[in-house]
């Protein structure tokens, strides 16, 4: 039976409305965005599937094209659409960042995050630049490397902070095969980058370490 046959109070798009979309499960979400089915299965049953096949939602919002285009009734144009929704959510807390305190968001700073480095198969090096009331500057990549290793250079994190007059950083890079725990390297690599943008009077604020959808902070766990 149709979502459209059900009773109108078990409809997601009508409960997502009436309670908000927290109440609704990661497939009734999903069923949601894709609006309709296929021949024999109706968009839940899609959605559920669709979550099914690649274990949980974060491994279908990792999955690229070709893997999210296999599953009959997703294709290039869902695939192209639900990046889109993707990409509006992580400019919308850039925004959030830019207007207010990012260090008074803290949920903020770690969505956004997930959302930049979570679902990428190499390990990527970002640098969150904040003026002097903590605000956000500028957010971006600047080291990229393999599945389990990247090269940061210190000097190059303290000429990008130099040019966009930084008052001080957050440090993000993600761990696509592992868990969120820093490294001995990560701790040293902390240290460096620290003494390094002192020397130009620029604050380390945090750094992160993403994988999956976890996220650890350094100056949560006193490891700055």
């Amino acid at each position: 039976m149709g979502i459209s046959n059900w009773p109108l109070h078990q409809r997601p798009r009508e409960r997502l409305i009436r309670e908000g979309a927290h109440t609704l499960s990661d497939a009734e979400l999903l069923a949601v965005f894709l609006r309709v089915g296929v021949r024999g299965k109706d968009a839940i049953t899609l959605a559920y599937d669709a979550v099914g096949h690649f274990g949980s939602v974060h491994g279908l919002l990792s999955a690229g094209v070709r893997d999210f285009s296999a599953i009959h009734g997703l294709g290039a144009a869902r695939f192209a659409e639900l990046q889109a929704v993707l990409e509006l959510s992580r400019r919308a807390l850039a925004e959030q960042m830019q207007a207010g305190v990012a260090l008074n968001s803290p949920h903020a700073v770690k969505q956004y995050l997930r959302l930049s480095l979570s679902r990428q198969p190499y390990e990527s090096f970002h640098v969150l630049f904040l003026d002097v009331k903590n605000r956000l500057i500028d957010a971006c990549e600047l080291f990229r490397g393999t599945l389990s290793h990247t090269s940061v250079y210190p000097r190059e994190v303290v000429r990008e902070a130099l040019q966009r007059n930084a008052a001080s950083v957050m440090l993000a890079h993600n761990h696509p095969s592992g868990a969120p725990e820093p490294s001995d390297s990560d701790l040293l690599l902390t240290r460096a980058l620290g003494q390094a943008l002192a020397l130009v009077d620029v604050r380390v604020l945090d750094h992160f370490v993403v994988a999956g959808h976890q996220v650890h902070s350094f100056a949560e766990h006193g490891q700055l």
